[in-house]
């Protein structure tokens, strides 16, 4: 194996995206989601929107991990941005980290993280309650739950974590 490289993501990158996003999806979400979910989030529906995500210029273009050229994991951050009312504390926000799972443990996400977001710049996220890993992740990089709490169109319950002072 190579040495993970970060760089700017590009269209010809679509696929590969959208598969490292599908997968990511299908570990993470598979035992919160209802089976028909799965014959709607297609890995071909996620290329279409990476596609038109990546053909034009936009804040928070996201970063891609790369391994022997195949893309393992990408990220963004950008403005923050309210969620169900919920007014933003924090002016960045980490939109998404995700890293293959045979990835965890690497360093690969710690490295997506730190090229989107400076180390230990203020900023928030959200992330699935349930998901005890990520959550565990983002604590070892310095963000807390501060109690604010959402439930996403898909019945997700997510909490915010955020770092930093205001």
């Amino acid at each position: 194996m190579t040495q993970p490289r970060v760089r700017p993501a590009i269209l010809d990158d679509a696929d590969t995206i959208a598969a490292a996003h599908h997968g990511a999806w299908v570990q993470t979400y598979s035992g919160l989601l209802p089976a028909e979910h799965w014959e709607r989030d297609t890995v071909a529906r996620r290329r279409e929107r990476w596609c038109d995500r990546l053909s034009r210029a936009a804040p928070g273009h996201p970063l891609v991990a790369v391994v022997d050229e195949q893309v393992v994991g990408f990220a963004q951050s950008g403005a923050t941005r309210s969620k169900g009312g919920i007014p933003a504390v924090r002016r960045d926000e980490l939109w998404s980290l995700y890293v293959l799972p045979e990835q965890h443990g690497t360093g690969i996400g710690a490295r997506l993280l730190n090229a989107v977001l400076l180390p230990d710049s203020p900023a928030e996220l959200w992330v699935a309650e349930a998901n005890p890993r990520a959550r565990r992740f983002y604590e070892k990089h310095g963000f807390v739950s501060d109690g604010a709490r959402f439930t996403d169109d898909l019945e997700i319950a997510e909490i915010r974590m955020v770092r930093g002072a205001r």
